[in-house]
């Protein structure tokens, strides 16, 4: 098949979800393009991003920021590129039926970007603003395919928040199937009106790059803690440091790091130095999958305390807790978005209330004072993960559902 993934920045080091897509669908013999906004020039990059030579295969939008340079190059594109086809040209500045993405001209920039590979059997769109937009690029004849969108989280929410209850109902119309990554955002996506094919299928790992290992207390009764997440509200990174300042007094062998970057590490690092814990809690910035494996292997607790950000941006089930469960980590988290599809209170970890410092405090605690159920909770993560969240799994389910959809007639498009 030949496959046309739709993201937005690409590669992300966040997003290991969409790169774990990618590279499974290309080890399976499908020829993969992709088609990104732009890239985020991360100093860290994934190395499967070389070792399947991804930047050879994709394709940038690069269009200005700037509303008068993307005027200005606009023109000079529809210029230079309308003789080509003068029909998709002319369809792509529809304002009334295509509103601000006409308006925009970020339907003009990407139907020329893709006038080289106009034909495809599948395009699948991560996160439901990009398969709003290639619905619309096919409606306007400017690319060919089946079109399958991911909806992870933040698409559903803050979005739809920004944008109204109404915004995906031409995705809705034209789409052919909606893969929600949680039961919850399924149940999301019918409220919101879709009526269409939904199939909730969940972002997985390679289980075989995160070896297990049962946890035990260290010699000296050091306990380490780890957090891996951008450093964004709804991460709840700030909740996790203040449960550690309140048992870094009765419980000094705590050693707490934190893996990410974002809009709020310099406040956090504020915070860390006004709790006095500045000896016991450290900041590390972004790390690469391997960096972060070595860090996963040589830690005994995850604390991931997610919460629902006041713009009202909330979590798929991040990837992280994945790989930490496949590791034999314990997880204390939140009973947010889909996490309780992924953790079992009790049996691979415990869930607590949002924004709970006290609950995360109780939860830790009890963790770090019974190192003897570590590693039954951490077997019980490892075998959940393995049956539910494995990557090979997933992907041959993927291309099932890709080959199920064109095997039927598209709805609503020919």
């Amino acid at each position: 098949m030949k496959i046309a993934f739709i993201v937005t920045f690409f590669p992300a080091l966040s997003e290991t979800f969409i790169l774990n897509q990618i590279t499974g669908l290309i080890e399976r013999g499908h020829e993969v393009d992709i088609y990104a906004d732009d890239s985020r020039k991360e100093l860290k990059v994934h190395p499967d991003v070389e070792k399947y030579s991804l930047i050879n295969r994709t394709y940038y939008n690069k269009i200005p920021t700037n509303k008068i340079l993307r005027l200005l190059n606009g023109i000079k594109l529809l210029l230079t590129n309308f003789h080509k086809n003068p029909p998709v040209i002319v369809r792509s500045l529809n304002f009334f039926k295509y509103g601000s993405n006409a308006i925009s001209l970020r339907l003009l920039y990407m139907a020329i970007l893709m006038q080289q590979q106009q034909s495809y059997d599948i395009i699948h769109c991560h996160f439901g603003y990009n398969g709003l937009v290639s619905v619309m690029l096919r409606d306007i004849g400017a690319i060919q395919g089946k079109v399958i969108t991911t909806f992870h989280g933040i698409d559903v929410t803050n979005y739809v928040k920004n944008k109204g209850e109404r915004a995906y109902d031409l995705l809705f119309q034209l789409g052919n199937i909606f893969l929600p990554v949680s039961e919850l955002w399924k149940r999301r996506l019918i409220e919101l009106g879709c009526n269409g094919d939904i199939v909730v299928h969940r972002m997985g790992i390679d289980c075989n790059k995160f070896c297990f290992r049962a946890r035990k207390l260290r010699d000296k009764g050091v306990v380490k803690i780890v957090t891996i997440a951008r450093l964004t509200e709804k991460k709840g990174v700030e909740y996790a440091i203040r449960a550690v300042a309140k048992l870094a007094k009765s419980k000094p062998l705590l050693n707490y790091t934190i893996v990410g970057d974002g809009s709020l590490k310099e406040g956090l690092q504020q915070l860390i130095l006004q709790l006095g814990v500045d000896n016991i809690v450290t900041l590390v910035g972004w790390k690469n999958q391997q960096e972060v494996i070595e860090i996963i292997k040589n830690s005994d607790i995850m604390l991931a305390p997610s919460v629902t950000s006041r713009n009202g941006d909330r979590e798929g089930i991040p990837v992280v807790l994945m790989e930490t469960m496949a590791m034999g980590l314990p997880i204390i988290s939140t009973v947010h978005s889909g996490i309780p599809e992924l953790i079992e209170n009790g049996v691979s970890g415990f869930l607590v209330p949002e924004r709970d410092v006290d609950a995360l405090a109780e939860k830790l605690n009890y963790l770090v004072e019974n190192p003897d159920i570590w590693r039954n909770m951490g077997a019980a993560g490892r075998g959940f993960v393995e049956e539910y969240y494995n990557i090979d799994k997933l992907n041959d389910k993927l291309v099932e559902i890709y080959t199920s959809s064109m095997s039927t007639s598209m709805r609503n498009y020919s």
